[in-house]
């Protein structure tokens, strides 16, 4: 599977996204079924956070995974705002690390910003990676300004990954944000890559019903839910991280790196779900 670097750290472009993951007890059997299926098909890279499901998503995944090959997958969680300063953030950390069954995670990210000022976060985050909590650190819903601000404290510049909203009916970022991250060789994950099975609107338009996706995505036999992934996947340095709630949806996805849409059928999505021309207020969900 094609990767892409984060600091240094090869991630695959699609993995599997946990929010959600845990919730239901009845779908436990499922749900663990999809997490080990992804990671056998090369979609390794599984993202949770200490906030899903108050760490219900992380002790799914910590059992899903009990009794795999650690180097043979890669995690990433997500520490809330106000545990990202020295008085919380080890502790939080290593209750993720307990839920989740393992030593160390791949990527330990800033959820959003807070109070906490970003250089403390970031000193601690280094401290984790020296003590080997951590392999790469990151963030989560950060915009250009909040980029450049990191950028300016000491070691900003070690973050690795920006994780944010981006999906076909959501393509603020390709004006700046996306640019700016791709000059200084830091990952996009996108979360919500399928706009939450398409109902996510944009101009009261629902993705998963839009004629013109339905229409393209049966020339190329796939679903308008592959159709929306293949647009994210696209791009040359953004990771994909859609929901892995079933097997099923699980091989679709992951069919999805098989997919090569022309140019001419990418301008005509372009010509109904245009691009941004103008800076826009970075989407959160």
């Amino acid at each position: 599977m094609r990767t892409v670097s984060a600091n240094g750290l090869p991630l695959p472009v699609l993995g599997q996204g946990g929010w959600h993951i845990g919730d239901d007890p009845r779908r436990e059997s499922e749900e663990t079924e999809a997490l080990r299926l992804g990671v056998s098909l090369g979609a390794a890279l599984i993202d949770t956070a200490e906030m899903y499901g108050d760490g219900r998503s992380e002790i799914l995944i910590g059992k899903a995974l009990k009794g795999s090959k650690r180097e043979d997958y890669l995690l990433v969680s997500k520490v809330y705002p106000h545990n990202a300063g020295r008085g919380n953030i080890f502790n939080s950390c290593e209750a993720s690390l307990k839920r989740l069954r393992v030593d160390y995670l791949d990527l330990y990210l800033l959820h959003w910003r807070g109070a906490i000022p970003l250089e403390e976060t970031a000193a601690c985050m280094e401290e984790l990676v020296k003590a080997g909590k951590v392999r790469r650190w990151g963030v989560s819903n950060f915009d250009v300004a909040d980029m450049e601000e990191l950028w300016r404290v000491p070691n900003g510049k070690n973050c690795a990954v920006d994780q944010v909203l981006y999906h076909l009916g959501s393509r603020g970022i390709e004006f700046d944000l996306l640019p700016w991250l791709q000059e200084r060789n830091v990952a996009v994950m996108a979360y919500c890559p399928l706009a939450q099975a398409g109902s996510l609107r944009r101009m009261n338009q629902n993705l998963s019903k839009d004629k013109t996706l339905a229409i393209i995505a049966q020339k190329y036999g796939i679903s308008v839910m592959q159709l929306l992934l293949a647009f994210v996947l696209r791009q040359p340095d953004v990771i994909a991280i859609p929901k892995s709630g079933s097997p099923i949806h699980v091989r679709e996805n992951v069919k999805t790196l098989d997919v090569d849409i022309s140019s001419e059928d990418w301008a005509e999505i372009d010509r109904i779900f245009w691009p941004p021309t103008s800076k826009m207020h970075l989407d959160m969900d």
